[in-house]
């Protein structure tokens, strides 16, 4: 079966250490594959309140996310301080990509790699931005 192969941006222009949080930790006490989401959208949240940003008000229009891809690397436990570095790319009127890369601050290996497309919506008119 082939995997998913996800190619990450040569630079990022954000970055956050966040604790991994018993609330990440699966029944295997490793992190759980639907906490990265989480942990990702807080950074994006934390870049976002850097640039004076909401979800709702990004340069006066909104966010949606329209898709993610995740490609997992190595095993996260509750406790470790993830590095989560993001990098934006394919900028159009219509949305983005946000490239994210998680690695675990003191060993320095790399637990994860994500990308969320992010398609830039008018709240008030119910419509994507084009």
């Amino acid at each position: 079966m082939s995997r998913l192969k996800l190619d990450l941006p040569s630079a990022f222009s954000f970055s956050v250490s966040l604790p991994l949080r018993i609330s990440d930790i699966n029944y295997n006490d490793h992190l759980g594959n639907d906490a990265v989401l989480r942990l990702v959208h807080e950074a994006r949240m934390q870049m976002f309140n850097a640039h004076g940003w909401t979800e709702l008000n990004v340069d006066g229009v909104g966010i949606i996310m329209a898709d993610a891809a995740i490609v997992f690397k190595s095993e996260g436990f509750y406790g470790d301080v993830i590095r989560i570095q993001i990098a934006v790319q394919e900028i159009t009127s219509a949305g983005c990509d946000l490239f994210y890369l998680l690695t675990n601050e003191k060993s320095g290996k790399e637990l994860a790699r994500v990308k969320t497309g992010i398609v830039f919506f008018d709240y008030k008119a119910r419509k994507i931005v084009a």
